[in-house]
């Protein structure tokens, strides 16, 4: 995984205080909920509390700020800002892609910026001597799982998870957390009311309210996708172009990754592409509802398919889903360190060799499609042209068939009666 910088943003007003009396402790932030709640929590309790911001992509500059203002308000001891996005396409996005798999067939992995935000609050924590982290997970989600698996990967840390322990007294997390703060002093923003919301660079994911009572998602529920009503009336097509299996190109224009994520984003999100209501087995057992939206995950996933289903031997896109699958499970349960995943990796990089080409993407609204593919390595046989002409005679397609499928028809002939 490429590495993340770990320098304090410079417009940062919080200040950066060396290192305390062995009471630090890291604290991965969003500024949310249930990273606000864990501040004035882990103060109560000696820690002085050190927040990271790891911005993979999914805020702008207006919610940048407000983070970082959120973090000075709650009187945090130091607080950085880590630029995640380079990392989030080499470390996450190049093999997702390559893999071409979605968790149970359909959810695009949007909680893979986890392990990046723990490799920043390590990288912090090296620099402030300690070996402290906390995180905002619950005690029933998946994240936990994530969190704490790639943290004891990496080394052997103290974890500090304020959620899970005022879980053990309260039911109605999401209520206390919102009292506790309104009784130190802090607000909480309308939207962080009603749901759950993640954003970063590869999406985002809405949970809360009547999402998780199985109901239909009410009016606020609402993200980057815009609904149908308000789709633009011309189509959208856009060209994207592949080197390795990796898009290099969007529109003829060379442009790094990350930028290209962001920018597809920007585009299909009209169209209300890559939005889904998801209901999946977790890694704890329970069933998981949430609303995602991955317009510009999606629409890559469509482009390289596209061309893998072009240039990709048949055995090859027969076997590769299986090794797929099995990356993407490793991926959602928190093995982001395990030697296998890094195995299945290899496969897949060395599958895209000749995934070169570009491919033409169109969409309506709602759904995305390929329409037009250009590679050198397409698989054309010389001479014919599938239902079309051919460069065999008769009798071979004939010998074919009958040497194929032998053991069908004389299972059928012993056994007919």
């Amino acid at each position: 995984m490429s590495p993340l910088p770990a320098s304090p943003n410079p417009e940062s007003p919080i200040p950066n205080p060396a290192s305390g009396e062995g009471r630090d402790i890291v604290l991965a932030f969003s500024g949310g909920l249930d990273t606000s709640f864990c501040v004035p929590y882990l103060k109560e309790r000696g820690w002085a509390v050190h927040t990271v911001f790891a911005d993979t992509g999914g805020v702008d500059a207006a919610e940048r700020a407000f983070i970082e203002q959120r973090a000075a308000e709650l009187g945090v001891a130091s607080h950085v800002t880590v630029d995640g996005g380079p990392a989030i396409w080499a470390g996450f996005v190049k093999p997702f892609v390559w893999a071409g798999e979605g968790y149970q067939g359909q959810y695009p992995l949007l909680v893979s910026d986890r392990y990046l935000i723990v490799d920043a609050a390590l990288r912090r924590a090296a620099e402030l001597g300690t070996r402290a982290i906390a995180h905002g997970c619950t005690g029933m989600g998946n994240d936990q799982v994530r969190f704490d698996l790639a943290v004891k990967s990496m080394g052997d840390y103290q974890i500090v998870a304020p959620i899970r322990e005022i879980q053990k007294e309260h039911t109605q997390t999401r209520a206390y957390e919102q009292k506790f703060l309104e009784e130190h002093g802090f607000g909480v923003r309308a939207k962080q009311q009603a749901y759950t919301i993640n954003e970063n660079l590869l999406g985002l994911t809405m949970s809360g309210g009547e999402i998780d009572q199985w109901q239909a998602p009410g009016a606020g529920a609402v993200g980057w996708c815009k609904p149908r009503s308000e789709w633009p009336s011309k189509p959208l097509q856009v060209k994207i172009g592949f080197a390795g299996g990796e898009a290099v190109t969007l529109d003829g224009e060379k442009i790094g990754g990350h930028r290209m994520l962001a920018k597809l984003n920007a585009l299909f999100a009209p169209y209300g592409v890559g939005r889904g209501l998801y209901t999946g087995d977790t890694t704890i057992g329970l069933k998981g509802r949430i609303i995602y939206e991955a317009p510009g995950l999606t629409a890559l996933l469509a482009a390289h398919r596209a061309l893998e289903e072009a240039v990709l031997s048949k055995q090859q896109n027969r076997f590769k889903p299986e090794v797929a699958r099995k990356w993407v499970e490793l991926v959602y349960e928190g093995f982001f360190h395990d030697p296998l995943k890094t195995d299945l990796e290899a496969f897949l990089a060395s599958s895209q060799s000749t995934v070169n080409g570009t491919v033409t993407l169109e969409t309506n609204g709602g759904s995305v499609g390929a329409v037009a593919v250009d590679s050198k390595h397409i698989l054309n046989a010389k001479g014919a042209t599938y239902a079309q002409s051919a460069d065999w005679g008769v009798e071979e397609a004939e010998g074919f068939i009958k040497l194929f499928g032998m053991s069908s028809t004389l299972w059928a002939e012993v056994n007919r009666s």
